[in-house]
């Protein structure tokens, strides 16, 4: 990388600490050489700066931590040496804006504010330090010191990570400055996160420290050089590696003419094709062989990086090529699953499809499908099988890494919107794979303002200062699928993706959303993304001229975390915080989900609606004080029934006769179950109507026959037990018709209880705290140390965690 810059000097930098007025040679471009005037607001931020490191310096002479200045510290001289340098290259910046249709419009205006606007929420940080340390210094409150993660000596456990004998949340960036050295410690350390990558690079396809189909080489042998950046990978940090796809060597194309047939965009080949199979297969081994125990295997392996494969006619995806097509080893897979599906009886088929095929070797299915036909059993026999295929796959990328490492753990980035959103053409069983892998993987996200996309929908912001149904709702179904497995986003998109960003992100925002996700179970995370070298230019891949799709890395730095010290510093706040209060968290999460939602992929491919139905129940059930769940045939199967109170089915017109008989076996074994009405369960996977009903046996059968969410919701809430029911009551006032404000409690062993108190709404909440026994209670803010009252406000995106005292 070659760039011109002339040094700022250290004592330039302490000069305008002290106040002076002295001008700065900044960095040049091809075109800017001129010197700049050191701006006002950075001398204000540089005098802010020295009052909060003297202010730390008095500090640490009393004993009080100060490892969250010293992150703030950290940032705001990262981030004025960024402004600098935006300033000196203001044409890099207005390209980066133009690649971001949002702001493309607006880029020489956005280009040409963006260094003050970094300088002054420098400043921001700056007073938010000063104001907190100088709190503390003046014994007005007592914070907890914080617990740093041990980047070195983390490890796995069963169902979380530990550091220090503690549970701990790791937490960094996927794509991480691509070109600098895992070991430089302006971009691996306790601010920005020092998990160490392997095999992270996106956009356009390339080898650094990657897993990829181009290890292996055409006579059989390995490459070497690109091998290299795997194992030379330092054993000293923890991390992850990533099992890249999205290539294909070309001279398996001149072997194998199919192997890209019915590709996605992450994934660049046929998962079907057994070349592709047995050159996945010697990487996996010989890979699994060389990283076994090494330290960067700790986070375990990503197995994909969001896979999907969407199958049906006009689906955005199919401009890149995705699924245009199938191989013919996917189309004789599919006669294969359909002849085992039909029990090799042809004429169930053809009365099923409307078809006349004289065997399952002679079936033909056109792809991409006709979205008309879901509701039909062709639809449904080839989502189900797109799903099981999927699945397959991984069984052996997993089954080959276990092969030679059995170890490893496991994980797949799997994008909510493959369980959230109403399409299910997508061939990702979530649920499945969340079973399936030794950790459940993912890369949620949310919505922090509205959805920048023309004719996107964000109709959540009328009632809700962010989306947060979209983090815990998929939480939810995870933590439900897999309740003793570690759950690691590996990409999460809570600051910026391709559908929203804000350069002026709230931070309370940022705050709240890392707390709910990490209190509904996320373990680890690794933000999207961190794209600046340290000397304050975009990292290799952003340099010059850009052809990426969008939204892609081409338009993801503009107005990104990379342009927002508030952003960036708040993520290593929030995550002090949390991690200070692990084990609180811990207590938090891991309660008993009363109330299940039942879940049927057999009515979820079939219902055009099923998930936006499905959401309505369970956002008008989330505030009631108890974590909720979800059940299905194989969490019903599978894990204690006593783990919840009631079923409720809703909207879940087609079940297999195996979920069926499932629920059947529930309510014989006396189990409660909610239906919402006489259609519930009436139909088997191809529509055909089910003779069969549901009879209460040993159990209880409630049948509504409505649809209101209202009274469905008072028919559940009167199934929960009391054992079950908060033993700290929130009452809210917010001037609305709804609630806005989430709560959890869990008793502690000194008969003390932990309350978290989060609020989504846009208006402060009027809270009033109570005991339900009628006893009387003392209540401390654990974050100050302070005692409160039990009735107080809590604004908009207010975060709490109490301690309460029964008297």
């Amino acid at each position: 990388m070659t760039r011109k810059l002339l040094a700022i000097s250290i004592a330039a930098a302490l000069s305008i600490s002290a106040g002076c007025t002295n001008s700065i040679e900044a960095p040049l471009n091809s075109t800017n050489t001129a010197e700049i005037e050191v701006s006002p607001i950075e001398q204000q931020a540089r005098i802010k700066l020295s009052q909060l490191e003297q202010m730390m310096a008095e500090a640490r002479a009393k004993g009080i931590d100060v490892a969250r200045e010293e992150t703030i510290v950290w940032f705001s001289q990262q981030f004025l040496k960024f402004a600098t340098w935006d300033e000196a290259n203001p044409e890099t910046i207005e390209r980066a804006f133009s690649y971001e249709r949002y702001y493309a419009e607006d880029k020489v205006k956005l280009a040409a504010e963006l260094p003050d606007f970094e300088r002054k929420k420098v400043i921001q940080i700056l007073d938010k330090g000063i104001d907190d340390l100088g709190r503390e210094l003046r014994g007005e409150i007592k914070r907890r010191p914080v617990n740093k993660v041990d980047w070195q000596g983390t490890k796995a456990g069963d169902n979380m990570f530990i550091s220090n004998g503690k549970p701990i949340f790791p937490y960094d960036y996927f794509s991480k400055t691509v070109g600098q050295p895992l070991t430089n410690t302006d971009i691996y350390n306790d601010h920005l996160g020092a998990l160490y990558h392997g095999g992270e690079n996106l956009y356009p396809v390339d080898h650094d420290r990657a897993i990829n189909s181009f290890l292996l080489k055409e006579d059989g042998s390995f490459d070497q050089e690109l091998m290299a950046e795997l194992t030379d990978i330092p054993d000293t940090n923890v991390g992850f590696l990533v099992y890249w796809l999205m290539g294909i060597p070309e001279w398996v194309e001149k072997i194998e003419p199919e192997i890209r047939k019915g590709r996605s965009l992450f994934i660049g080949f046929d998962i079907d094709n057994p070349v592709a199979r047995d050159l996945w297969s010697k990487i996996i081994r010989k890979t699994g062989e060389l990283t076994k125990g090494k330290k960067v295997t700790e986070l375990g392996f990503v197995l994909a990086n969001e896979p999907h494969w969407y199958a049906e006619k006009g689906h955005w995806t199919h401009k890149f090529q995705e699924m245009t097509s199938i191989s013919s080893y996917t189309l004789n897979k599919f006669r294969t699953w359909l002849d085992k599906k039909y029990s090799g009886n042809i004429a169930n088929l053809n009365t099923n499809w409307q078809s006349d095929f004289t065997g399952f070797d002679a079936v033909e299915i056109e792809i991409p499908i006709a979205p008309a036909l879901q509701g039909t059993p062709i639809w449904y026999d080839w989502s189900r099988y797109n799903m099981d295929r999927s699945t397959d796959w991984f069984t052996f990328v997993q089954s080959e890494l276990h092969a030679v490492n059995p170890e490893a753990d496991t994980h797949i980035k799997i994008m909510p919107r493959m369980f959230m959103e109403n399409a299910r053409s997508g061939g990702i069983d979530t649920e499945a794979l969340a079973e399936l892998t030794t950790m459940v993987g993912h890369d949620a996200k949310s919505f922090g303002s509205k959805n920048i996309r023309p004719g996107k929908s964000s109709e959540w912001i009328e009632k809700y200062s962010y989306h947060w149904g979209l983090v815990a709702m998929f939480h939810d179904f995870m933590e439900s699928v897999a309740p003793n497995k570690i759950n690691i986003n590996s990409e999460s998109h809570f600051l910026s993706s391709g559908q929203w960003r804000d350069l002026d992100t709230r931070t309370s925002y940022v705050r709240s959303v890392y707390w709910l996700a990490t209190l509904l179970g996320m373990d680890a995370n690794m933000g999207w993304f961190w794209a600046r070298d340290p000397d304050g230019s975009p990292e290799d891949r952003l340099e010059g001229e850009l052809d990426f799709f969008d939204p892609g890395l081409g338009g993801a730095y503009a107005g990104s975390n990379n342009m927002q010290p508030h952003v960036t510093n708040e993520v290593t706040q929030v995550m002090f915080d949390l991690n200070s209060f692990s084990e609180e968290i811990i207590a938090l999460r891991e309660q008993r989900r009363p109330l299940r939602f039942f879940y049927s992929e057999t009515s979820a491919i079939n219902t055009t609606d099923y998930m936006t139905e499905g959401y309505k129940l369970y956002e008008s059930m989330f505030f009631e004080g108890f974590p909720l769940g979800f059940a299905t045939k194989n969490i019903i199967q599978k894990q204690d029934n006593n783990n919840w109170d009631a079923i409720v089915v809703y909207n879940n017109k087609y079940v297999s006769d195996a979920e069926f008989d499932t629920l059947q076996s529930y309510l014989t074994n006396g189990g409660t179950v909610i239906l919402d009405s006489q259609d519930a369960l009436s139909m088997n996977e191809y529509g055909q109507k089910r003779t069969k009903r549901l009879a209460a046996s040993e159990g209880k059968l409630i049948t509504l026959n409505t649809t209101n969410i209202a009274k469905i919701k008072q028919v559940a809430l009167a199934e929960v037990e009391e054992a079950s029911e908060p033993e700290v009551l929130v009452k809210e006032d917010n001037g609305l018709d709804h609630k806005t404000t989430m709560w959890r409690v869990v008793s502690e062993k000194d008969g003390k209880y932990l309350l978290n108190i989060l609020n989504f709404g846009h208006n402060t909440a009027k809270l009033q705290l109570s005991m339900k026994n009628g006893q009387s209670a003392s209540v401390k803010n654990m974050m100050t140390s302070n005692l409160m009252d039990t009735t107080f406000e809590l604004p908009s995106e207010g975060v709490l965690l109490l301690e309460i005292t029964p008297q």
